[in-house]
């Protein structure tokens, strides 16, 4: 009987040292994990930064381009002038 105890015990010791490995490496990865979520959002963050400063620009170039009616009179004002020549 005292041996069936000492080999269960050996069992139970070796999947309690098993089972701790296991959770130091899966503790590793979360942390691994936690970094690399950390460092994506950080550059996420600055990405979108970036992308709406483009916005920005490209909004306000919009704005400053002619219109259809105001390019007409432009070309009418230099053809005029150029005719005059």
């Amino acid at each position: 009987m005292e041996e069936i105890k000492k080999m269960l015990r050996a069992v139970i010791n070796g999947q309690s040292a098993l089972k701790q490995e296991l959770l130091g490496k899966v503790d590793g990865v979360n942390n691994k994990v936690d970094k690399l979520s950390s460092e994506m959002h950080d550059e996420f963050s600055r990405t979108n930064k970036r992308i709406d400063k483009l916005g920005k620009q490209l909004a306000y170039l919009e704005d400053d381009t002619p219109t259809v009616e105001d390019f007409e009179k432009l070309e009418e004002r230099v053809g005029g002038k150029i005719a005059s020549l």
